[in-house]
């Protein structure tokens, strides 16, 4: 990819879980951000941290909410404070488990409660509505026992989630680029695992890049399970890079059905732009999606 080199997600979650402000490095926020028309509004965006890496968390603060981004997602509890300071929230806070380990290993289930216990309650007094979870990956676990070690696992949880209204998102990711042998792979697994669970803080982040890399048929999807999904992302198809004309879905036609829906949560920004002027980019998303 061209442009500055940035980490991967899953070390940028990591590094965040573990140290705030670690990533501060770079010139790439450092001019004034330009403040651009006012939005619609019907959709709440926001912006995920680890796609800026190499920026401030400050100078992506102030050039998102110039943009009229109302949030940063996926931010480490250390950096929870710098969001708020900015006026801005963080929509999906960090991490429970991680993507290849998680709850369909029943092994993993006495950790992954413990750090639940941890987060959940810090996530509430910050104003953070929710934090992030997954599946794991396969290992040969069928699907239908997968399902039901997920929600053996998150039913430990369910109850303090409720208590604190903290929504625990399982995230819907594709298995056939990215992340392979990764279980929550289709949105119906998924939704099958919501129903499980049975609870009103326990839903799917729906990743509009990685469902249409696996499914496709990305607005009947949604729409007819709106009431399974808590939170989205987005990312250009192929490569997850602009979502403009360069790739293949159509964002207006998707996001349109999100308002259509009735969704009222946050659709964040997950595309890594190749642009030179990255804030460009994300401003033009930004401008995109507010059908």
């Amino acid at each position: 990819m061209a442009g500055s080199p940035r980490i991967t997600r899953r070390a940028a979650l990591s590094l965040a879980a573990g140290a705030a402000g670690a990533l501060t490095m770079g010139t790439a926020g450092a001019d004034a951000p330009v403040d651009s028309p006012a939005l619609k509004g019907r959709i709440r965006q926001s912006v995920c941290r680890w796609c800026y890496g190499d920026m401030s968390l400050d100078d992506l603060c102030d050039q998102a909410k110039a943009m009229g981004i109302q949030g940063i997602d996926l931010l480490g509890e250390g950096d929870w404070a710098t969001a708020k300071k900015h006026g801005l929230v963080c929509p999906m806070g960090s991490q429970i488990g991680s993507i290849p380990d998680g709850w369909n290993q029943v092994e993993n289930h006495d950790r992954l409660v413990q750090a639940s216990e941890h987060l959940i309650p810090l996530a509430a007094d910050a104003g953070v509505p929710s934090v992030i979870t997954f599946s794991g990956s396969r290992r040969g676990l069928a699907d239908p026992l997968g399902i039901d070690n997920c929600a053996r696992g998150l039913s430990r949880i369910t109850a303090l989630a409720e208590k604190h209204h903290v929504q625990v998102c399982m995230e819907l990711l594709n298995s056939k680029r990215d992340h392979h042998d990764y279980q929550c792979d289709h949105t119906t697994w998924g939704v099958e695992l919501v129903k499980k669970v049975g609870s009103p803080q326990f839903k799917l982040l729906y990743d509009i890049y990685h469902m249409q890399i696996m499914e496709g048929d990305l607005c009947d999807t949604i729409r007819e399970n709106i009431t399974s999904i808590a939170h989205f992302h987005t990312g250009g198809v192929p490569g997850r890079g602009e979502i403009d004309e360069t790739q293949e879905i159509n964002y207006a036609r998707v996001c349109r059905t999100i308002v259509q829906a009735g969704f009222a949560g946050y659709v964040a920004h997950e595309f890594l732009p190749r642009a030179k002027d990255r804030m460009d980019s994300l401003r033009k998303a930004v401008r995109l999606c507010d059908v």
